[in-house]
C-alpha cells in the first residue's frame, strides 16, 4: 500500500517533464543555461475552467503521487550500485592491474615485515645512537668537574681578563640602549665568522664555544667572571667530542649561576622583546638538576597582604610553577584563618602544562582578607603531602610558603608532622617591603632543611623562585657516582632553531673541599646536556616498507610520544615541553590503554586490535584492524612501538637488474610521454643525496630526471630500494594505460580523469590535461584517498572538500570532480598485499543528472515516466524533485550527489549544513555515530593582552605630603618605589604585552591552543530503513539505505515544508575549546611512572646554609637624586628597551 505523500498538507501532483537528453561534456551548455526556472510550468489543470477542474479532481481516476515504497527505493539503490560497479570495472582496471603485476612477476620480490624483528632492530639502532651521546656526556661531565676542582678562585678578577664569544653581543651592539653600549663593556668579546650548516639549521663556528648570560644577571660580577674563566677549558672537550662523533649537535653546559656555554658557537636568537631565557628554567636543566618533586605552595592572603605585595605573590607563584616539570606533582592553596585550594584541585596533581594553566588562572583570583594563620596553612600542606591514595612523585617533598611576615613559628605543627625525620623541606619567602621581623620565617626554613628567600620587588622573583633547586641538588651531589646517571627528556623545542629535540642530561658536581678533613662540597655546578634531533631518530625507522598506514612510534614514562606521525605541533613555545600523550595522538580505547601501560612498564608485547583511526584530512573515521608490537629501548626511559595493518605484512621490492628495461621504464617519466601515457607525479622522497628537493612537483621531476642522467639507479649515493620501486611502478602504470585507459572514451561515462597511485611513489593521471586540475598530494602515503582506500573494501567516494565559511564551488568550468578509488589487492603465493590504488574522477554535474535518472521510475533512458490519468504513481528523484529530496552522503556525513540542482555547489559540505533536520534524523536513527576528540597541537590567535598584576601603573604613588616628609625618603617605601619603578621599566613586558609587537610578530599572533574535533562515521544500521521525522503538527518521511561495496548512504526524503521541523544542527567543524574538564580528569589520572631513581635524602647533608635576608641600606643623597630623576623622566617616554640589571644576588 502506498504511503501518503504528506502528513502536513495535501499531496501535490508532479509536473510533466520534457525528456532529458544524456549530457555530453563536449557540447553541453553551461550550468546557468541548463538550470530549471525558479518555478516549473504550471500544470494543465490550472488552465482548465473551474467546473471542469472540480470534475476532474472528484473523478476516481485522477492521477496522484505518493512517497515511493521501500522495494522501489531498494531497486534504485541496486541500479546505483550496478552503475558505480560497472564504471569502476571498465575504467578502474583493478583486475587488469592484477594481471599486469602477475605478468611482471619476475621484476619484483615479495618481502615480509616481521614486526618483532623490525621493532627490536630499530630499538637497538636508537639505543646505539643515544649511547654515543651518553659517552660524550660523561666525558664532558668528568672534565667539567676536574676543571672546576683545579680552578683557583680569583676575588680580584677583571672583565678585561676574560676573552669569550658573547652570543648576545651582536644583538646588543645593534641596540644603542643595551647595557654594554651604555656603560661600555670591559670584557674582551670575540668577533667570529660563521658558516651555514644544514645540520644545525643555523650559522655556526666549530672553533669556539658561545656564552649566553641571562639579561637579569650582571656579567661583570666576580662569580660570573670566575665561571667564565674555568668553563673556557670545556671548549677543547667539545671539539674533541665532535671529532669522535661528527653527528653530535648542540653540546651545552648550563651552570647553576645562569651561564650557558654551548658548542659550536652561533649568535643567540634574541627576541624582539626582553630576552627571558635562563638555562635554569629549561626543562632539560630542571630534570637533570634534581629528582622529582611533590610540592605544596601556600600563599598568605591575610588583610596585610594587599596591593603590590599580593601582586608580587601571584607573579611569584606563577614563576614557581614554571620550575616544575611533568615528573613533578603540585597543589596551591591560600590561607588566612583557614586554608583552601585556589583551584578545583583538592590534591596533588601532575605539573603538566594544562594543570599549571589552571593554577595560574586561579591564583589571579586570590583576594586578601582576614588574619594570618600559619598553622592552618602548614597543616593543610602536610595533609596534602601525606595523602598516599593518589598518584604522586614520591621523592622530594616540600612546602613553599609566600607571606609578608608574621610572628608565629608553628613549632607544634612541625613537631607533629615533620620532626624528627624532617622528610618535608620548608622554603619560606618574604614578599614585599615591610618592617616585620623575618626571624620566624628564617627559623621555619632552617629547622626543616629548607631555605629562606626575600622577594622585595619584581626583579627578585625569577632568581629567588628557582634557587631552591640548589638545595634539592644536595643529596644528589652527596650521592656521588650513584647519582651520575644520564636521563633523557621529553620532547621540546630547541631555543636555537634546531626544531624538536630530546636532550640527554648529566649533573655536574662541585668536588672541591675547603680544606683537609673538611666536609664534602654539596653544591651542584650545573647540568651537561647534548641534544638529539627527532629527525635523526626518525631516520633510523623504516618508512616506505611499512606501507601508507604503517608507522613507528615511541613514548616515555609519562606516556608522551617521542615519535609518532601525528606529533605535529602547529606552534611551539621553547619554554614549555611538547607533551602529547599517546592516547591523544590516537583515538583512545581500552586496548590502547593496555598497550600504553605495558610500554611504560618496560615490557615487550604484541596485540592485534580493532580500533578507530582518523583520516589524514581529519574528516573521516575508519574502523580498522591494526597489529601493535612493542619493546623497550634499553638504557633509556623510552619504549618503541610498531603499528602494521594486516595488509602491510608483505611489500614489493623491485628487482630491475635489466638496465635496458630500466631505461625503457624511465622514459615514461619524461614529460614528452605525458600526452600519450598520462601525466606522472612522483612522490617527493629522498631518492638520492644530491637530489634537490622542491615543493613544485614539476620542478622536482625535472631535478630528478637531470640527476638520473648523471647517476644510475644502482648508485651508492641513492636509495636503491626507492629508485627501483619508482621505476618499476612507472612501467606498470604505463601498461595500465596501454591495456585499459587509452582506448576508452571517458566522456561517454562522464569521467574527468582516471588515475593510479602506488606504494612506489607514482601517481599517474590520464589524460594529461586532467593533471591541471589534480589537487591531491603527489606523495601517495600522504594522500587521504590513498590511505582510506587501503583501509576500506570497495569503492571510496571523496567529494571536493568545502568549508561552510568559504564561497560555494565554482561549477561553470566543468572541472569539479568526485574521486572514487579502490585498493588493488594481490595474492601471490598465499601472501596478500595492496601495492596500489586506482580510481576515477566523476564529472559532478553530469553524474548529478545521471543520479536523478538512476533513482527514477524510467523504463527507457530517453523518456521519464509520466503518471497518466486514472493511475496512482510513486514519486521519483527525477520527475518529482520539487517534492522529493534524493541524496548520496558519504560515511563522514558529507554531501556527494543530490537531485536538487541548487545543492550542486554544496557538494562536499557536511550534510547538516545542507539539511540539518534530515542529518539529525539519520544520526538519531543510528545511521551515523559521532566521535569527539581534542587536538592539543593547534594554533590559535592570541587573546587580547591583559594586566597580569604588578605593572607600573599598579604601584604606590606618593602624595605631596610624602615628598615634604624627610622620614618618608629614608623609609622602605621610598626604596621600594625606586625598585618597582626601575624593574617596572625593565620588566614591563612580563606583565603587559606590547600591542605593536603583538600585531607585527607572527610568533605572537599565534599561540598553542586546544581544538575540539567532531567526526561522524557509519553506525550499526546496515539495512534499508524507513522512518518518519515527527515534530509536532508537521512530519517528514525518509528512507535511507547503505550502497553495497561503497562508503555511500542513499537517502530519499520528503522536502521540508514546515518551519516547525527546524531542529538543532549537528556540528562537524573544529571549534575552539578549553579541552576536557581538568578538574574531572585529575580524578582519573592516566597511568605513568616516574624516573627509576630518587635522591631526596643524605645523612651527611649540611643544612646550616638556609638563607638570610638581603638588605641594601640606602643612601639619602643617592635615593633623592635617583627618585627625582625617575619621577621627572617618566612621562612622556617611548616603549623602553630592555637593559640588564647588575643587582642579581649570586
Amino acid at each position: 500500500m502506498a504511503v501518503p505523500a504528506r502528513t502536513c498538507g495535501a499531496s501535490r501532483p508532479g509536473p510533466a517533464r520534457t525528456a532529458l537528453r544524456w549530457p555530453d561534456r563536449g557540447s553541453r551548455p553551461g550550468l546557468s543555461a541548463r538550470r530549471p526556472a525558479a518555478r516549473p510550468p504550471r500544470p494543465l489543470s490550472l488552465l482548465l475552467p473551474p467546473l471542469l477542474l472540480l470534475a476532474l479532481l472528484a473523478a476516481p481516476g485522477a492521477s496522484a503521487y505518493s512517497f515511493p515504497q521501500q522495494h522501489t527505493m531498494q531497486h534504485w539503490a541496486r541500479r546505483l550500485e550496478q552503475e558505480i560497479d560497472g564504471v569502476m570495472r571498465i575504467f578502474g582496471g583493478v583486475q587488469q592491474l592484477r594481471e599486469i603485476y602477475k605478468d611482471n612477476r619476475n621484476l619484483f620480490e615479495v618481502q615480509e615485515n616481521e614486526p618483532q624483528k623490525l621493532v627490536e632492530k630499530v630499538a637497538g639502532d636508537i639505543e646505539s645512537l643515544l649511547d654515543r651521546k651518553v659517552q660524550a656526556l660523561k666525558r664532558l661531565a668528568d672534565a667539567a668537574e676536574n676543571f672546576q676542582k683545579a680552578h683557583r678562585w680569583q676575588d680580584n678578577i677583571k672583565e678585561e681578563d676574560i676573552v669569550y664569544y658573547d652570543a648576545k653581543a651582536d644583538a646588543e651592539l645593534d641596540d644603542p640602549e643595551s647595557e654594554d653600549v651604555e656603560r661600555g663593556s670591559k670584557a674582551s668579546t670575540l668577533r667570529l665568522d660563521f658558516i651555514e650548516d644544514s645540520n644545525f639549521k643555523n650559522k655556526v663556528n666549530y672553533s669556539y664555544t658561545a656564552v649566553q648570560i641571562p639579561t637579569d644577571i650582571y656579567k661583570g660580577s666576580t662569580v660570573i667572571l670566575n665561571e667564565l674563566n674555568w668553563t673556557e677549558a670545556l671548549e677543547n672537550v667539545f671539539i674533541e667530542n665532535r671529532r669522535q662523533d661528527p653527528t653530535l649537535l648542540w653540546q651545552v653546559f648550563g651552570s647553576a649561576t645562569g651561564v650557558t656555554r654551548y658548542y659550536p658557537a652561533t649568535p643567540w636568537r634574541a627576541p624582539k622583546k626582553i630576552d627571558l631565557y635562563d638555562v635554569r628554567r629549561r626543562p632539560w636543566y630542571i630534570q637533570g638538576a634534581s629528582s622529582p618533586k611533590d610540592m605544596v605552595i601556600i600563599v598568605d592572603v591575610s588583610g596585610s597582604v594587599s596591593g603590590l605585595t599580593l601582586k608580587l605573590m601571584k607573579t611569584s607563584v606563577c614563576e614557581m610553577l614554571d620550575t616544575l616539570s611533568d615528573d613533578d606533582y603540585v597543589n596551591v592553596a591560600s590561607f588566612n584563618e583557614k586554608a583552601q585550594p585556589v583551584s578545583c584541585f583538592t590534591h596533588l596533581v601532575q605539573a603538566n602544562v594544562r594543570n599549571k594553566k589552571v593554577f595560574k588562572e586561579a591564583v589571579q583570583g586570590m583576594v586578601a582578607k582576614g588574619t594570618t594563620g600559619y598553622k592552618a596553612g602548614f597543616e593543610y600542606a602536610f595533609d596534602q603531602l601525606q595523602n598516599s591514595n593518589i598518584t604522586r612523585a614520591n621523592c622530594n617533598k616540600m612546602i613553599m610558603m609566600f607571606t609578608d611576615g608574621g610572628e608565629d613559628r608553628v613549632q607544634d605543627v612541625f613537631e607533629k608532622y615533620n620532626w624528627p625525620n624532617r622528610t618535608v623541606r620548608v622554603f619560606t619567602f618574604s614578599v614585599g617591603q615591610h618592617n616585620y621581623d623575618v626571624t620566624p620565617l628564617q627559623w621555619m626554613a632552617c629547622t626543616n632543611k629548607g631555605y629562606y628567600f626575600e622577594i622585595p620587588s619584581i626583579g627578585a622573583i625569577r632568581i629567588n623562585t628557582q634557587e631552591y633547586l640548589d638545595v634539592l641538588g644536595r643529596p644528589m651531589v652527596l650521592a656521588g657516582k650513584e647519582a651520575k646517571q644520564v636521563q633523557w627528556t621529553n620532547v621540546y623545542e630547541d631555543a636555537l632553531g634546531l626544531g624538536l629535540v630530546v636532550t640527554g642530561t648529566l649533573p655536574v658536581f662541585n668536588l672541591t673541599q675547603d680544606g683537609p678533613g673538611e666536609k664534602k662540597n654539596q653544591l651542584i655546578l650545573g647540568v651537561m646536556g647534548i641534544d638529539v634531533a627527532l629527525n635523526d631518530i626518525k631516520r633510523l625507522t623504516p618508512n616506505y616498507t611499512l606501507g601508507a598506514n604503517g608507522y613507528v612510534f615511541a613514548i616515555d614514562l609519562n606516556g608522551y610520544v617521542l615519535l609518532h606521525p601525528n606529533l605535529k605541533p602547529q606552534t611551539t613555545n621553547f619554554r614549555e615541553p611538547v607533551t602529547l600523550d599517546f592516547l591523544d595522538a590516537e583515538l583512545e580505547d581500552e586496548n590502547k590503554e593496555e598497550i600504553r601501560r605495558s610500554m611504560i612498564d618496560g615490557n615487550k608485547g604484541h596485540k592485534q586490535i580493532r580500533t578507530l583511526v582518523k583520516s589524514l584530512d581529519e574528516r573521516y573515521i575508519d574502523e580498522v584492524m591494526r597489529n601493535y608490537t612493542w619493546v623497550p629501548i634499553r638504557s633509556t626511559n623510552y619504549s618503541l612501538g610498531l603499528v602494521l595493518p594486516p595488509y602491510s605484512t608483505f611489500y614489493l621490492q623491485a628487482n630491475l637488474s635489466d638496465q635496458i628495461l630500466q631505461v625503457k621504464y624511465f622514459e615514461f617519466l619524461l614529460p614528452s610521454s605525458f600526452e600519450s601515457e598520462g601525466h606522472v607525479f612522483i612522490a617527493p622522497r629522498e631518492y638520492c643525496k644530491e637530489l634537490n628537493a622542491s615543493d613544485n612537483n614539476t620542478e622536482f621531476l625535472k631535478n630528478f630526471i637531470e640527476l638520473m642522467e648523471k647517476v644510475t639507479p644502482d648508485s651508492k649515493q641513492c636509495n636503491n630500494f626507492l629508485l627501483h620501486n619508482l621505476i618499476l611502478d612507472t612501467g606498470i602504470t604505463q601498461q595500465l594505460v596501454e591495456r585499459v585507459w587509452r582506448d576508452q572514451d571517458l566522456n561517454t561515462y562522464s569521467l574527468l580523469a582516471v588515475f593510479a597511485a602506488t606504494d612506489g611513489g607514482i601517481t599517474r593521471v590520464f589524460p594529461n590535461k586532467a593533471a591541471e586540475d589534480w589537487t591531491e598530494t603527489p606523495e601517495p602515503f600522504n594522500a587521504s584517498f590513498y590511505r582510506r582506500s587501503l583501509d576500506n573494501h570497495g569503492y571510496v567516494f571523496k567529494p571536493p572538500q568545502q568549508d561552510a565559511r568559504l564561497r560555494p564551488l565554482e561549477l561553470e568550468n566543468d572541472t569539479v570532480g568526485i574521486l572514487v578509488s579502490t585498493a588493488v589487492e594481490l595474492s601471490l603465493g598465499g601472501r596478500t598485499l595492496r601495492p596500489a590504488v586506482v580510481g576515477v574522477k566523476l564529472d559532478l554535474e553530469a553524474w548529478a543528472e545521471k543520479f536523478k535518472v538512476l533513482a527514477s521510475n524510467r523504463t527507457h533512458q530517453d523518456q521519464p515516466q509520466k503518471c497518466g490519468p486514472n493511475s496512482h504513481c510513486e514519486m521519483d528523484c527525477e520527475v518529482n524533485n520539487e517534492d522529493l529530496l534524493c541524496v548520496l552522503i558519504d560515511d563522514g556525513g558529507f554531501l556527494v550527489l543530490s537531485n536538487q540542482n541548487h545543492q550542486w555547489d554544496q557538494v562536499g559540505r557536511f550534510f547538516s549544513e545542507v539539511d540539518a533536520n534530515l542529518m539529525l534524523a539519520l544520526y538519531n536513527n543510528s545511521f551515523y555515530t559521532r566521535k569527539e576528540s581534542y587536538d592539543y597541537q593547534a594554533a590559535c590567535a592570541p587573546l587580547p593582552p591583559g594586566n597580569l598584576g604588578a605593572a607600573p601603573r599598579g604601584i604606590f604613588v606618593p602624595t605631596i605630603a610624602d615628598f615634604l616628609n624627610l622620614a618618608w625618603w629614608t623609609s622602605a617605601a621610598a626604596w621600594s618605589l625606586f625598585q618597582q619603578l626601575l624593574y617596572g621599566l625593565i620588566y614591563h613586558s612580563w606583565f603587559q604585552a606590547d600591542p605593536a609587537e603583538t600585531e607585527g610578530n607572527p610568533e605572537v599572533r599565534e599561540s598553542s591552543c586546544v581544538m575540539k574535533q567532531t567526526q561522524y562515521y557509519f553506525g550499526s544500521v546496515n539495512a534499508s530503513y524507513n522512518a518518519i521525522i515527527d515534530c509536532g503538527n508537521c512530519s517528514r518521511l525518509f528512507h535511507a539505505q547503505r550502497l553495497t561495496n561503497t562508503n555511500l548512504l542513499f537517502v530519499v526524503a520528503e522536502k521540508p515544508l514546515c518551519s516547525q521541523c527546524e531542529a538543532g544542527r549537528l556540528l562537524q567543524k573544529e571549534t575552539h575549546s578549553d579541552g576536557p574538564e581538568q578538574c574531572e580528569l585529575v580524578q582519573r589520572p592516566r597511568y605513568r611512572r616516574g624516573p627509576h631513581i630518587c635522591f631526596d635524602y643524605n645523612a651527611t647533608e649540611d643544612t646550616s646554609d638556609c638563607g638570610r635576608g638581603a638588605s641594601f641600606p640606602p643612601s639619602l643623597g643617592v635615593l633623592v637624586s635617583l627618585q627625582l630623576l625617575l619621577l621627572l623622566s617618566l612621562p612622556p617616554r617611548p616603549q623602553p628597551q630592555v637593559h640588564a640589571h647588575p643587582s642579581r644576588r649570586l
